[in-house]
Formats: structure tokens, C-alpha cells, sequence
């Protein structure tokens, strides 16, 4: 098991051709918009389809993830014989790849409500019916890293026993995945194990730069300027949140990077739950700077007031586009959802396809090395 913070152990510095060899196959549980999926595919690697509950993801997935099935249901309900009818996956396929990367809110450092989303946090138990019945060649998980660190946590525990059980060794830990073709300082628990071959650290090359926020969105990557509150109506949706009167005030005095510093002595537009707190919820209301990585791309990205969202520039936070782009989705992606806080939650729960792709071209240099 590596440390915690050691990213080299899935950095992937050259990415070798596989075309020639017979690929890996890969099942996405929990797949949501398709982020691993397309990674995944990105890197050469068949991906069989996408298992989730949500009818918006489905037209996202559908729309995106050329070849791939979207299966609609219920993981606790869907049994592991009929996935592998409606997939024809046999039972100890060593180019067989099981992911999954489950809902997260419930291990998640920001604090909110955990009602809704205590269900979520034993789903990392659902899938081991999965891999106990196929015993793929490997296993890929990634999560928040509170997955890994939570003191009370034994689900994390008894799963990778579980694993090892099973003959699996497996490497993992918290990555960030600014260092994996990312624009974002996004912290995250990344497991990848195998029975079929043995999963060993790769060095990260010294010479790859580390992206930011002008690499993805701006004027010069294709994003014209807008208002708060703008609706694009086409598939591009460079669509953005209204702000309030005294929100749109606080973002007008607030410079590139900076937070709700900008306005603290301002009575009029301090918040009383932040009085006395500077040290406290220090990026909420804040700006994202040109030249540094983005914060982690939320579900609630497109709201000012849940973290560091505010364009560099413009008064307003980022649109549905510009939050995609952030999480290295193409710019011809195209989202399905009924609102815009449906897309918001497709994009910020997705997996980075940039990660995942790194995660494949491991996967394959792996299993065909």
C-alpha cells in the first residue's frame, strides 16, 4: 500500500500504443455523465457500458459514450448474473476492468446535511457482489479522500480485505489530480487493484506542468463574455447562475483570486455567520485566479456562495461550459439535464476524464507490459 500522498504511484508520464493487443474491457458502476467511461475509452479501452439510476445521466452517457450500454437501475437491486447477460461478460476475464466510483457526499469534508446521503456511503459494499462473481482482472475505485481518512471508517477496511481475499493486490491512496492532466486542486482516494498482474508505482514525469484555469476557459479557449443569469440555448451552455442584487456587489469589488476579504469591512455586505472568521470558509464568495489550478469542481459549482466559483473576470460564477471544461470534459460534450442544477450535479460528481484516461493508459501499460 502506498502513502497516502504519494501521487508517483499512478502517474503515467508516456502513453504507449495498444492497438495491436487485445484490449481491456471495462464496466462503469455508478458511471453518472460517463467521465470515466470516456476516459477510459480515451485510452484505448473498450468500455461495455455504464451502470447508474439517474434518466438525465442516461442521455448524457448515451449521447457521449459511443458503444456503450446504459444499464438504469438500482445497484442494490440489479443482480451480477443478469449484468453479465445483458453485457456478455464471462465469469474470470482477466482483461476485465469493474469500476466503480460511487456517490460521495456522505464522506465528503464540506458539511452538509448527511441524511439523503448516508445510503450512499455503503454502495462501496454493493459493488463487491460484483467483483466476488465476475473476479475481474481489476478493480478501480475513486472517491473523496474522507473515504480513506474517516477514523470511524471500517468500509474502506473490510473492502480491501475483501480484496485481498480474493487474491487482489492492489495500490492505493489520495491523489490530486491537478498532477494527472487536471485544472483543478482535486483531492481524491484512488484504488486500482488486480488478481492477473501485479500493480506496481510508476514515476511521475518530472517535465509535465501542472495546468490552470487559463489553460481551459477564457476568451482565447473559446468563451465569450456573459452576464450573471444568462441562458444559452445551445449545446454549448455557457449558461450561468442569476446573482442577487447585494451578490452581484460583492463580486464587483472582489478581485481576480481574491475571496470575501475583499468586502469584510464593508457592513453592508458582510454576512453575520462570517464575522470574526477569517479563518473560517475562507473561499466562499471568492474568485478563481488565471494562473493557479481551480478549486475542486462541485456539484454546486455554478453558486457563488459555496466556494471559490467566481469567474477571474466577470461578475458572475462560471457557467455549466466553463465547469465542464474544468473537469476536462470536451468542449463538444454534450449535457442533458432538466435544470441547471442537474447538469451543475452531473459535471461535479463525474470522474475527470483527463484522470481517467491516465488511469486506462496505466491499466493497459499494466496489463500488456
Amino acid at each position: 500500500m502506498i502513502d497516502a500522498m504519494d501521487n508517483q504511484a499512478f502517474a503515467s508520464p508516456s502513453e504507449p500504443s495498444f492497438s495491436s493487443l487485445i484490449p481491456l474491457r471495462a464496466v462503469d458502476f455508478f458511471c453518472g455523465a460517463g467521465g470515466m467511461s470516456f476516459g477510459l475509452s480515451q485510452a484505448g479501452i473498450r468500455v461495455l457500458g455504464g451502470v447508474d439510476n439517474s434518466i438525465d445521466c442516461k442521455k448524457t452517457y448515451e449521447a457521449n459514450v459511443s458503444g456503450a450500454v446504459y444499464i438504469r437501475r438500482d445497484i442494490s437491486r440489479l443482480t451480477a448474473p443478469e449484468l453479465g447477460r445483458r453485457l456478455g461478460l464471462q465469469v474470470n476475464d482477466p482483461e476485465l476492468i469493474l469500476c466503480g466510483c460511487s456517490p460521495c457526499q456522505f464522506w465528503s469534508k464540506i458539511r452538509t446535511d448527511k441524511t439523503k446521503s448516508v445510503k450512499t456511503a455503503f454502495l462501496l459494499k454493493k459493488f463487491q457482489k460484483f467483483i466476488r462473481h465476475f473476479r475481474p482482472g481489476y478493480v478501480v475505485v475513486e472517491n473523496v479522500p474522507g473515504l480513506y481518512r474517516s477514523k470511524d471508517n471500517s468500509i474502506l477496511a473490510d473492502f480491501q480485505k475483501f480484496l485481498s481475499r480474493l487474491g487482489y493486490n492492489f495500490q492505493d491512496g489520495v491523489i490530486n489530480a491537478n498532477h494527472f492532466g487536471v485544472p483543478q486542486n482535486r483531492k481524491r482516494y484512488l484504488l486500482i487493484a488486480s488478481r492477473v498482474r501485479v500493480i506496481s508505482p510508476l514515476s511521475t514525469d518530472a517535465t509535465e506542468s501542472r495546468l490552470n484555469v487559463s489553460d481551459f476557459i477564457g476568451m482565447t479557449n473559446g468563451f465569450p463574455n456573459i452576464t450573471h443569469g444568462h441562458r444559452d440555448q445551445t449545446d454549448f451552455l455557457h449558461t450561468t447562475a442569476k446573482l442577487s442584487e447585494k451578490n452581484l456587489r460583492r463580486i464587483s469589488v472582489t478581485p481576480t483570486g481574491g475571496n470575501r476579504f475583499a468586502w469584510a469591512e464593508n457592513m453592508d455586505l458582510q454576512i453575520n455567520a462570517y464575522r470574526n472568521k477569517d479563518h473560517m470558509f475562507r473561499d466562499v464568495y471568492g474568485r478563481m485566479a488565471w494562473n493557479r489550478p481551480a478549486p475542486t469542481i462541485t456539484t454546486r459549482f455554478i453558486s457563488l456562495s459555496n466556494g471559490r466559483f467566481g469567474h477571474p473576470d466577470e461578475n458572475r460564477a462560471i457557467s455549466i461550459r466553463e465547469g465542464a471544461a474544468l473537469q476536462t470534459f470536451p468542449i463538444d460534450y454534450r449535457f442533458h439535464g432538466k435544470s441547471i442544477n442537474a447538469l451543475a450535479r452531473q459535471i461535479g460528481n463525474a470522474v475527470p476524464p483527463a484522470l481517467a484516461k491516465r488511469i486506462g493508459v496505466h491499466l493497459s501499460s499494466v496489463h500488456h507490459g
